[in-house]
This record gives structure tokens, sequence and C-alpha cells, in this order.
């Protein structure tokens, strides 16, 4: 029988995460899911009925539509006071913005470092691009910080990118300014670009976030979405930001990708983000309270060790029984709770497991039960 798949897809793995779904019972409790369980703003709703009404249901701009590019250049001042319109693209959905920047720039024989753990994506994306990943490590030791030192000795002369992601998913870990500093120079003495994924730039509970987007750099693929940020996850809508030379390549791209993002959730978003109130803001001291819950449970079973998360909506806590992170969430899987395995972020996640604490406070509370009876039940290591 002819061998009908590509090689790229054959290299491919199933995620670690799709597959405690996939055993998970219908009752079961989900702290895997990395969505909020808030439905969108009656705004946002009743924003997109309106656009589907008046008729927002034909193609539109390959780049988006010029109001919605305009009033994010607006927001995105704060990072770079000279971005304009002309410095975005609309994308369906971030995981689609990384994928368009992939295509973009990856070439065979090319290296790109990423993080390890990382978000689940960023490896194959490089591989399907036929470029080869340089994984760089975030250690819980270094509050999951990059160590500059180390990503400079895996750069080689075929590195052409480095993928970060702040605030991080697994880790919740936030770049400190310093990091991002020593990140940024080793790209400009490389020349590589810097691919920013910050998708939960606006969940934040202390300090504040601290952007890749500025003028000290042009070599930056900016890379959010508003699913995250207006609990769209379904609307599958993000945008890209970076000098107007980047994006003009991203479009061409994109346009072969997909033509051109969906019409009426452009203009939906777009009066959303018009009104002066942001919903994600409203939300932070809900969320907070999750977070803190989290912790103290992760912190009060034996064995484990939970680092409080600045921002984003995970706990990556370590644990030392005696057991791989997949067989630990498999083992919870069976008890009725789905959470990620560590190591379906990279090798580095191993030792590990990740928690979402985008659910309710009873079900973090029940969750977590279920993981302090099932963490006992395992011996630790010696």
């Amino acid at each position: 029988m002819r061998d009908w798949f590509a090689a790229r897809t054959k290299r491919l793995q199933i995620s670690g995460i799709r597959k405690m779904f996939e055993m998970a019972g219908p009752d079961s409790i989900n702290l895997g899911l990395g969505e909020l369980d808030f439905q969108p703003s009656e705004k946002a709703m009743n924003a997109l009925a309106e656009a589907v009404k008046a008729g927002y249901n034909r193609y539109g701009p390959t780049r988006g539509i010029p109001e919605l590019r305009t009033v994010l250049a607006e927001r995105l001042t704060r990072y770079r006071p000279d971005v304009e319109m002309e410095n975005i693209i609309i994308t369906a959905g971030g995981t689609q913005g990384l994928m368009v920047t992939a295509m973009t720039l990856f070439d065979h024989g090319d290296e790109v470092l990423t993080p390890d753990p990382g978000f689940v994506i960023y490896q194959p994306h490089v591989i399907m691009c036929g470029a080869t990943p340089l994984r760089y490590s975030l250690k819980f030791e270094n509050d999951f910080q990059p160590n500059p030192d180390e990503i400079q000795e895996l750069i080689t002369p075929r590195t052409k990118a480095i993928i970060i992601n702040s605030p991080n998913n697994p880790t919740s870990g936030i770049l400190t300014p310093e990091t991002i500093k020593a990140l940024r120079d080793i790209a400009v003495d490389n020349e590589m670009v810097i691919i920013s994924d910050e998708v939960y730039d606006e969940i934040i509970f202390e300090g504040e976030h601290h952007s890749m987007l500025n003028p000290d750099y042009d070599n930056v693929v900016y890379v959010n979405s508003f699913s995250k940020t207006f609990a769209v996850t379904g609307w599958r809508l993000g945008y890209l930001a970076s000098s107007k030379y980047m994006v003009n390549q991203l479009a061409k791209i994109q346009y072969y990708n997909i033509a051109c993002p969906p019409t009426p959730l452009q203009k939906a978003i777009y009066e959303v983000m018009k009104a002066p109130t942001n919903m994600i803001h409203e939300r932070v001291g809900e969320l907070t309270k999750r977070r803190d819950a989290i912790v103290k449970r992760c912190n009060d079973i034996p064995g484990f060790s939970c680092l409080k998360p600045n921002g984003a909506f995970y706990v990556f806590p370590s644990f030392d029984q005696d057991i791989s992170s997949e067989d630990f969430a498999m083992e919870l899987v069976k008890n009725n709770l789905i959470c990620a395995p560590g190591s379906a972020f990279g090798k580095g996640g191993e030792g590990h497991l990740r928690f979402s604490f985008a659910n309710s406070l009873e079900n973090i509370e029940k969750g977590m039960d279920i993981v302090e009876k099932v963490a006992r039940g395992i011996p630790r290591k010696k």
C-alpha cells in the first residue's frame, strides 16, 4: 500500500494532554483545560449578533479589518509608542498566528530555540516547517526564568529565532525586565528573530507585564489572542504585531493559508475593545482567590512543592512521588480528575503536573481532594 503521509506528519505525536481527555469520563472534574469558565460579556455576545445582522458576513482584508487593527495599535503603544495599524495583522487565533510566523520564517536546516517546558505547539510548528527545535530549560529552582548563558551556548550559525512565552504556559512564570534585556541582547548579537507569545499579558496578579515589543529591537513578532482576555476561545481570533516589513511577509503566507480572518468576529471584538472596561480585569479578583486556594492545597500535599504564579491561570507543582508525570495524571483521570502531565510540555516538565485554576473554587477544592488522596497512595522517592 502506498505511503500517503508526509514525513512531518509521521514525526508528530499526539499531545499528552489530549490523551488525558480521551481517557476521562463525562463526570470528571476538569483542571486540565486552559479555558476560563466565564462566559463572554453580554456586550461581546450582543456585538457579534449585531455584526451578523449588519452584514459583516463576507470576505474581509487578509490583514484584518482596519478599525480593529487601529484600536489594537493604540493599545500596543503602551509597549512601543510608534506602533501603527500597518504593524498589525489579525489571525484566526494565536495558534494560527504562530503557525503563520513559523511558515514565514523557518526553512529546512534552520534551528529555533524553544522553551522546555513550553506550550505544546511550539516544537511541532518548528518541525512542520522542516526546522530543528533547540530546547532551552525553564527550571523550578530558578522561578522558571530562562538562563541566558545556557541559551547562548545552544546558538549556532543556523539558529534563526527564539520563541519566548510570558506569562508562560505551563509554568505561569513571568520574565523579569533583566531577563528580557538579556534575551534581547542575545538576539541582537546573533541576528535572531524573537517570537514573543504574550497571550496572557492581561492576566497579571502582582507586578506588571513586561513585553518584548519595544523600540529597542525591530526583529520581534509579538503574538497575542482574544481567547483568554475576552473568554472567547471558540471564536479563534488573535493578532500579530511586528515591523511593517515583517507584516508584509506574514500577510503573504496568511493569504494562502486562510485568505482572511473571520469578519463578524473581528467586528464584535472591535466593539468590545472600544468599551472603557476590560472584562478580564474585572475577573482577576476571582482568579486570585482560585490561585491562592490551589497553591495552598498543592503545598499541603506531602511531596508537592508549588510556586505562586503572578500571571496566567496555571500552577505547575513539582512532586517527589515515585511515578512519571504521565502515569500520575492517568491515575488522577481514573479518579475523575483531568490535569496535564508535565512531560506533555517537554522533558523539562517531567516531575510536574499542570493544573488550571480557570475553574470554580468548588471544583478546585474537589479536584485537589482527589490529588491529595491519590498522591498519598503513591510511594515517594527515597
